[in-house]
């Protein structure tokens, strides 16, 4: 770490602004059009802040600019002290998404993209028409925190991380129940699925992480119970069609079986256990979370399944 004192005279506060952008953005032309300057300025400060902490601060990286460990130290302590001003002074940052052109990055699990970015996309244009929109695919639920924490998402959607550190905030949005799915014309179809038949058929498994022990298993598993895993797939949408196609059956959630295409080739029956719904939550990065074109971006998922 640098030692010495620091020479404060004549600073200009924008200059933590500036570092403050930065460090959220990883980008000068990203972090420049986030507080309202040119890619010239935002450079010309980050060369100010670069001689103010005799530190580089930010290098470039293969996924855009990355913080020193310097950068690294003193981001929570600016982030504190700019939001003390902001109070004391009483300073409303404002957000107009009809004239914004900023880029959202937002990291969703495939039954989440596929149920909410056709209403995203429609709430873009309809209000922000100069916003542009990537969409990160993500499998892992835990992969969200290290999308969130390098800033390669402002939001990510999917099933909740197994525990979630504080500096990421979670809003539940939406819950999907599960159903059982057979072919049409299968044996065991046509008649309330019971236990004894369930156990007795080979099951199809949708997990995204690989494993081949499902939220099925678990559940069976508390009453000693165990059913026989024919197939294991990574994806959920092509699961219904396997269904269709064999004498397979599967446990998927409502909502996929419904969007896949094929729910008029299968029978839909009610599981014969009890399973809790498929919870899907919107998490973020405390460093984003007052920030007002992130609350905006928030409300209007919020919007979509309100």
């Amino acid at each position: 770490m640098r030692s010495g004192r620091m020479d404060l005279h004549g600073m200009d506060l924008n200059l933590l602004v500036a570092f403050e952008a930065l460090m959220a953005e990883r980008s000068v032309t990203k972090a420049a059009k986030r507080i309202g300057r040119t890619q010239p300025a935002m450079s010309a400060s980050l060369a100010r802040l670069r001689t103010l902490f005799g530190d580089e601060l930010f290098v470039r990286g293969r996924d855009g600019l990355q913080p020193t460990p310097r950068a690294a130290d003193v981001a929570k302590p600016i982030g504190r002290a700019l939001r003390d001003i902001r109070q004391t002074l009483g300073v409303v940052e404002e957000f107009e998404p009809a004239a914004s052109t900023l880029s959202f990055n937002i990291a969703m699990q495939e039954h989440a993209a596929y149920k909410l970015t056709p209403g995203l996309l429609r709430c873009l244009r309809q209000s922000a028409p100069a916003i542009k929109l990537n969409v990160v695919a993500y499998r892992a639920r835990d992969e969200a925190i290290t999308l969130l924490d390098s800033g390669e998402a402002d939001i990510a959607v999917g099933v909740p991380t197994r525990s979630a550190p504080g500096r990421i905030f979670v809003q539940p949005l939406f819950e999907e129940p599960f159903v059982c799915v057979l072919r049409k014309g299968h044996p065991a179809a046509g008649r309330p699925l019971d236990l004894e038949t369930f156990l007795s058929l080979e099951h199809l498994l949708v997990s995204p992480e690989g494993d081949r022990f499902g939220h099925t298993d678990t559940v069976l598993a508390r009453d000693g119970l165990s059913r026989s895993l024919s197939v294991t797939i990574s994806q959920m949408y092509p699961a219904p069609a396997l269904v269709a196609a064999s004498d397979l059956i599967a446990t998927l959630m409502l909502g996929v079986v419904e969007a896949s295409g094929w729910r008029d080739r299968l029978e839909v029956l009610a599981p014969p256990i009890e399973l809790a719904p498929c919870p899907y939550v919107m998490s973020w990065h405390r460093r984003n979370d007052a920030h007002p074109a992130q609350r905006w971006l928030r409300g209007c998922l919020e919007g979509l399944v309100a």
